[in-house]
């Protein structure tokens, strides 16, 4: 059973830009780590971003900083992910996951970190 709902995927080119977001409910956000995952066809599941829902400094892959930003509106219990400067390897099914409860690990890019997932939003780049 899928918890959280994300939203936002697409096909772009190369160069584009996309913002995918996360509702989450509140009991599953307040105080909580909240990642962006992806996966491509063939490949595993990688940690893309991190944040905490009460603060603290935002993490991302290698291969994506400078270009995706993660951000939150706690109003909205709502996690967001905005993808600038994409390239056709960004191309994946995007999910976004919680912890249960707590803050973010060292190890925040591991998909056993998170309990709570969501059913996933299709992402396409072309070249």
């Amino acid at each position: 059973q899928a918890h959280l709902v994300e939203s936002g995927g697409g096909s772009v080119q190369a160069g584009g830009s996309l913002r995918l977001a996360c509702v989450v409910p509140g009991y599953i956000y307040r105080g909580n780590c909240m990642g962006w995952f992806r996966q491509a066809p063939g490949k595993e599941r990688e940690g893309v971003a991190k944040i905490y829902t009460y603060g603290g400094t935002p993490d991302y892959a290698d291969s994506v900083k400078g270009r995706f930003t993660i951000s939150q509106d706690n109003a909205k219990n709502t996690v967001y992910l905005q993808m600038n400067s994409l390239k056709p390897e960004d191309t994946a099914m995007y999910y976004c996951a919680a912890r249960n409860g707590g803050v973010c690990m060292y190890h925040w890019w591991a998909p056993d970190q998170y309990t709570y997932w969501g059913q996933g939003t299709q992402v396409t780049v072309s070249s």
